[in-house]
Order: structure tokens, then sequence, then C-alpha cells
């Protein structure tokens, strides 16, 4: 094995060698690259895009490449196979099945198919097969988006986002934690659907708002401004180490009126029924943002949506008692599948009585373009 590797390139070596210590059962491509790249210290930072991008290539059109695998699923037989693969010819070659021309397993694809049809499935998979834009989030509590795309337009290649009024997409990744920009709280990473979603909380000047999975707390600081520093954000999660995270965020950004609000605790009995808004961001298949997890596709189980879908209504039940008489709660989901999006709203009209407020948000993934969202805002039903 030494030998072996011994004949590659440098970055062909730490190709193989993160590939062949990768588990999909066990955690996220992700991570397990940047644990890698911190280990590895000697891979510069061209190195690493290079390697990572090929990595995150074949992981997206894995099925394809098995599908012309003459022997076996080796790393090298993989790669060697992607390099070849003629992809227009492929994609028009109705002897290949469908959902092994775009790459994805059968049961997430036969769930695409069933609700949007053959032709509107194969191009949500197409898209969800293309790198992610890397767009950003200008902190109108400390600048502009046009104070920062001013600065940014001589040095990187930036255009504005259409439909948010915050963001600002980059064409190419650069290391947003060397410029000072970032360092002081102006801007944060956030595709522009997630900016739209949270922008869902139509929030006012001392409203109290409850984030209730609120992990690193993205969605918090995309609506925060909107309180001028008037009423309280309530930021809750299961997790610890994220709300460590959350808290960092909500200080680099010049949020004083942020609270940490733990599982366990004790005084989150005293905000039962005061919540303005609470905005519920459930734990998802994440079938809106494959271009960023495309390992999450090749680990998907109908078994595992449906302990999402009744974890989901769980967590909104569980948020629900926290809302005032006149609250409104925002659900919302980074997935593109019914079950998570309008047969939850079902659910949640028929047997938690609560009515929709307005039409529901959606986004799907494009090339270039947004992720995929969901995200409905509820009230409760007034009866008599």
């Amino acid at each position: 094995m030494i030998l072996y590797f011994m004949k590659k390139s440098f970055r062909e070596y730490h190709l193989f060698k993160i590939l062949n210590s990768y588990d999909f059962g066990t955690r996220p491509l992700d991570n397990h690259l940047s644990e890698y790249f911190r280990k590895n210290k000697a891979i510069g930072s061209k190195d690493r895009k290079v390697i990572a991008e090929k990595i995150y290539l074949l992981i997206r059109w894995m099925g394809l490449v098995d599908h012309h695998c003459p022997s076996s699923h080796e790393w090298e037989e993989r790669v060697e196979v992607l390099e070849r693969l003629n992809m227009k010819k492929i994609l028009k070659d109705p002897s290949i099945p469908p959902h092994i021309r775009v790459s994805f397993p059968k049961n997430l694809f036969s769930l695409l198919q069933e609700h949007y049809g053959e032709e509107k499935a194969i191009s949500l998979c197409l898209a969800s097969n293309t790198p992610a834009p890397t767009t950003i989030r200008a902190n109108v509590l400390k600048t502009t988006r046009q104070t920062l795309f001013n600065k940014w337009k001589e040095k990187f290649s930036v255009i504005l986002t259409k439909e948010s009024v915050f963001g600002i997409q980059f064409e190419e990744k650069i290391n947003f934690g060397a410029l000072d920009e970032f360092k002081n709280g102006h801007f944060e990473v956030q595709d522009e659907a997630s900016q739209l979603v949270a922008n869902l909380v139509e929030a006012k000047p001392g409203d109290q708002i409850l984030d209730y999975c609120a992990g690193a707390g993205g969605k918090t600081l995309a609506y925060a401004h909107k309180l001028q520093g008037k009423g309280q954000l309530y930021l809750h999660d299961i997790r610890q180490r994220p709300l460590l995270e959350a808290k960092r965020r909500l200080k680099r950004a010049g949020i004083e009126n942020g609270q940490i609000l733990p599982a366990d605790a004790k005084h989150k009995q005293n905000l039962l029924g005061k919540m303005d808004w609470i905005f519920v961001d459930v734990p998802c298949s994440g079938s809106g943002t494959l271009r960023r997890n495309p390992d999450l596709k090749w680990k998907f189980s109908k078994e595992t949506l449906d302990r999402l879908v009744e974890e989901q209504r769980n967590i909104l039940k569980e948020a629900l008692p926290y809302l005032s008489p006149k609250g409104k709660i925002v659900y919302a989901t980074c997935s593109i599948l019914p079950q998570e999006n309008e047969q939850q709203l079902d659910f949640f009209e028929q047997e938690l009585g609560l009515d929709l407020v307005s039409r529901p948000f959606r986004s799907y993934p494009t090339e270039k373009g947004m992720d995929g969202f969901f995200g409905a805002v509820l009230k409760s039903r007034q009866l008599g």
C-alpha cells in the first residue's frame, strides 16, 4: 500500500487517503474533509481546493460512476471512470434508468418524480449536482450591502442577489475568515433562500422572539436587526456546542439583546405564552441543499424520512406553548419533499389548530442560484 501511494502525485496521494478513510455511515463529508486538512497542514490552499472539488464531484456523481465501473467500486477505479465519462451523451441515453443518469438513489428520485413529475425531478437532481454558490448576508446593524459591495467589487467577482436585499454572491470561494469585514461582524455567510426564510419573521421593536432550533444562530442573526435592539431574542437548542458558537456570533454581530437558552434552562417556563414570534427550523432530509452535502443523498432512506417527519411534528408541538395568543410561528425546512413541507402544514392545521397566515415560501436548487427551502407562517386558530 505504501509503495502504491508513492507512485501517486501529492494531490492524488491525499485524495485517495481522504476517500479511503471516509465512512459514509458515521460522519458528514465536510467534517471529514475539514479534520483531514487540519491534521495535514502541509496541504496548501490551492491543493485543498482542487482535492475538495474533485471529491465533491465524485460523490455527486457516484451513482452514475458506479454504474460504469466494470469490476469494483474501489475509489481509484471510480476516479478513473469519472474522468472519462461523457456527461452530455449519458444524460441523453434512454437505456440508462433516469435515477442513475442523474446520479440519485432510486428511493429519493422516486419521491421527487412522484411529486414533481419526471422532467422536473431530473432538473432538480441535475441542479443538485452542481457546485453551490457562496452567498453572504450583510449585517445592517453595522453596515449596508452597498457599502460591502462597493468595497469588494474591485477585489472579487461579486454580484448582488436578486431576491434578498441583504445578499451578495461570490463567483469564487475565498477565505472569509481572513477579511476584516468578517472579523468585525459586518457579514455572515448565508444562502439567499435561507435569508428569505428568515425574513418571514416580520418582527417589530419590542417583540419577544424564540428561535427554537437555533443551532449556531444563523436565522436569528438574519432577523435580529428588526428589533432595533429592543425586545428579546431567545436562542434555544438541545445541543450545547452550536449554542456556544451562536453566542460568539451574536457578540461579533453586535447583538446585545440575545439570550442563549439551553434545553435544561430552568427559566424556560417563564416564557410560556409570551412569544410574539417563534422560528422553528426543524431537522430535515436536507434535500434542498444536497449541493453542499452530496453525501446525504446516499444515506437517504424512507425510514429516516418517516423518523424526521415525526420529529418535526414533535418539535413544533414542543415549541407551540411558548406562543402568545396573537403570536406567529414560522415552520422552516431546507427540504423539497412534500412529506416535510406541504403535508406537514396539513397536519399542523388539522391536528394542532393552526392556520396559514400567508402563502408559503418555496425555493428550489438551481445552477448558480438559491438552495431549496420551505417556510410557512402560522398562527393559532381563533375559535368562536
